[in-house]
């Protein structure tokens, strides 16, 4: 089973998952779940009548949007007003595009630095290489080779 799997059709029950087969699905322990919940990240979460957690694919949905949203390098204060302004509703349109865009431009500016550095790193590996190639030769030379 693999907890992203949608139900089969409209007429079928939505899933429910526990924390711990949401926690290793996203690979983010219980702890994490819980504070994502306590600091606001997290929209309601059902609870079964013994108490537990019980997630839905929507919930799945969200934190997987979350985790790209970690990946940008987007601060949790940010990540936490995004969901806020997703509480808000449709009126909040605009100022949810406006954050994405300025997460956006970050990491087009992430990127292009880390392709800068990859090219440094290139041309740096590419005078390994001919050193190397070099010193063998002459090595292949004095040696009569």
């Amino acid at each position: 089973m693999t907890v992203m799997e949608t139900s089969p059709g409209p007429a079928a029950a939505e899933r429910h998952y526990t924390i711990s087969e949401v926690a290793e699905a996203t690979g983010l322990t219980a702890h994490t779940l819980r504070w994502y919940e306590r600091i606001g990240l997290m929209p309601h979460v059902d609870r079964s009548q013994a108490g537990q957690r019980r997630y839905r694919d929507r919930d799945l949905r969200w934190l997987t949007f979350l985790g790209k949203l970690r990946t940008t390098g987007m601060p949790v204060a940010d990540m936490v007003r995004y969901a806020e302004l997703v509480r808000e509703g449709d009126a909040t349109f605009g100022e949810r595009q406006q954050l994405l865009e300025e997460t956006r431009r970050d990491v087009r500016a992430r990127i292009a630095e880390l392709q800068d550095t990859l090219a440094v790193l290139d041309h740096k590996i590419g005078s390994y290489a001919v050193a190397r190639r070099e010193a063998a030769y002459g090595a292949d030379v004095a040696s009569g080779s």
